[in-house]
C-alpha cells in the first residue's frame, strides 16, 4: 500500500531532525539496582531521532541527520558513530559557545521499573538555528522526520519550523514523532501550540496517548484514539499511530482502515528505547509499502526486542533478525500472540 507521495529520485530516504545525546547505561552485570549504587556504565549514542536514524539504516534505508553536537570528544563520538553506520552527517554542526551534548543516565530497578536522569543545561541539540537548515538538503530527502523535542526551546524551535516550511515547499513528506520529554518544557500551553503546528502539516504522526493529549490540549481535551485520529486525518495526516506502551498501539489511515496490536512478550531490561525501535521498523514498512497490519507487527516486534536490550542504538536489529524474532515468538505463543482490537487497548 502506498502511504506517502515519495519521489524515488531523491538520494536520501529519511532525514531526521532533533536530539542527539549520550546515553550512559549500567552494564548488564550491574543487574537491577538504584542508580546511586551503580559503578560501571556503557556509553552509547542516544536521543529518539538519533536512534530512529540508526534503526532505519540498519534496515537498509539511507538516513541523514540535521542537528547540533558539542565541539569536543563526545561530539566526535556521535559523528563518527553515525558515519560508521552509514548515516549522512553533512548537516550536523558543531556548537561554538561551549554548549554540551545532553547526558542521559539510565536507572534500571527491575524488569518493570526504570527511569532516566538527564543533564541538559545549555544542551547542544537545542542550539540548532535557522541558518543550519538547508532547503537543498531537505529537497534531497524522500521524507523529513521532526522530533518534538526540537520544538521545546529557541533557537531549535524556529529551526524545526523552518524545516517544516521548506518540506512543504519542496513537497517532502513530513513525519512527526511527538517525542515529549517533560524536562524540556516550562508550559503545557506551549507544548500544545508548537506540537499542533507541526502535527497539522505532518503526513505521519506517531506518539503515545499522553503525547496526543498534550498536543490536543488547546484543541479538544479527552479524545479517544479514534477521535484523535479522525481529527488529524482531516488535517493533513495520512497515517496516525497512537501507542499505549505495554498495552499495545493503534494505527489509522485516511481510507478508514485501522488496526490494533499488542507487544510481543519478552523479559524487559528497561522501559525505554522501545518507541524508537517501533518507529524505525514501522517507517521501514511504510517505505516498503507493506500493509498496515504488517507494519504494526514489525514495529511491535522491534519495540519488544529493544526493551529487553541494554541500550537503544547499538542493538537495533536488522529486518532479518526481526523476522526471526517474530517466527520464534509465534512458535512459542501462537500465531495470534499480538492480535487485538482497538477497544481492547487502554481507552481510559
Amino acid at each position: 500500500m502506498k502511504y506517502l507521495n515519495i519521489d524515488d529520485k531523491r538520494s536520501l530516504d529519511i532525514v531526521c531532525l532533533g536530539r542527539l545525546t549520550i546515553d550512559l547505561n549500567p552494564i548488564s552485570s550491574e543487574g537491577f539496582k538504584p542508580l546511586k549504587d551503580v559503578h560501571k556504565f556503557e556509553k552509547y549514542v542516544g536521543g529518539s531521532p538519533a536512534n530512529i536514524a540508526c534503526g532505519i539504516t540498519r534496515h537498509g534505508l539511507k538516513a541523514g541527520f540535521i542537528g547540533r553536537v558539542s565541539d569536543d570528544q563526545f561530539g566526535d563520538f556521535v559523528v563518527e558513530y553515525f558515519q560508521k553506520q552509514g548515516i549522512d552527517t553533512s548537516q550536523i554542526k558543531r556548537c561554538q559557545h561551549g554548549e554540551k551534548l545532553g547526558l542521559t543516565f539510565t536507572e534500571m530497578l527491575s524488569s518493570t521499573q526504570s527511569s532516566i536522569l538527564m543533564y541538559r543545561n545549555q544542551a547542544a541539540d537545542l542550539q540548532l538555528c535557522v541558518d543550519d537548515i538547508s532547503e537543498e538538503y531537505i529537497a534531497s530527502a524522500k521524507a523529513l522526520l521532526i522530533s518534538g523535542t526540537s520544538l521545546a526551546a529557541s533557537p531549535s524551535r524556529e529551526a524545526a519550523l523552518k524545516a517544516v516550511m521548506l518540506a512543504k515547499k519542496t513537497k517532502t513528506p513530513i513525519i512527526f514523532d511527538i517525542d515529549y520529554r517533560e524536562y524540556n518544557w516550562s508550559s503545557k500551553d506551549e507544548i500544545s501550540i508548537y506540537y499542533s503546528m507541526v502535527a497539522k502539516e505532518a503526513d505521519i504522526i506517531m506518539g503515545s496517548r499522553e503525547e496526543f493529549d498534550l498536543t490536543e490540549r488547546l484543541i479538544q481535551i479527552g479524545n479517544t484514539d479514534h477521535q484523535s485520529a479522525e481529527y488529524w486525518l482531516h488535517q493533513n495526516a495520512k497515517v496516525v499511530v497512537i501507542k499505549h506502551g505495554k498495552k499495545g498501539s493503534n494505527a489509522y489511515l485516511t481510507n478508514g482502515e485501522s488496526h490494533a496490536i499488542k507487544p510481543f512478550p519478552v523479559n524487559s531490561r528497561k522501559g525505554f528505547g522501545g518507541g524508537d525501535g517501533y518507529a524505525s521498523a514501522f517507517l521501514y514498512g511504510v517505505f516498503k509499502e507493506w500493509n498496515l497490519l504488517k507494519c504494526l507487527e514489525y514495529a511491535s516486534a522491534q519495540a519488544s526486542m529493544m526493551v529487553r536490550s541494554n541500550n537503544c542504538s547499538v542493538d537495533l536489529p536488522t529486518i532479518e533478525e526481526v523476522k526471526s524474532f517474530i517466527l520464534e515468538e509465534k512458535r512459542k505463543y501462537g500465531e495470534d500472540v499480538v492480535d487485538c482490537k482497538e477497544n481492547e487497548l487502554c481507552q481510559d
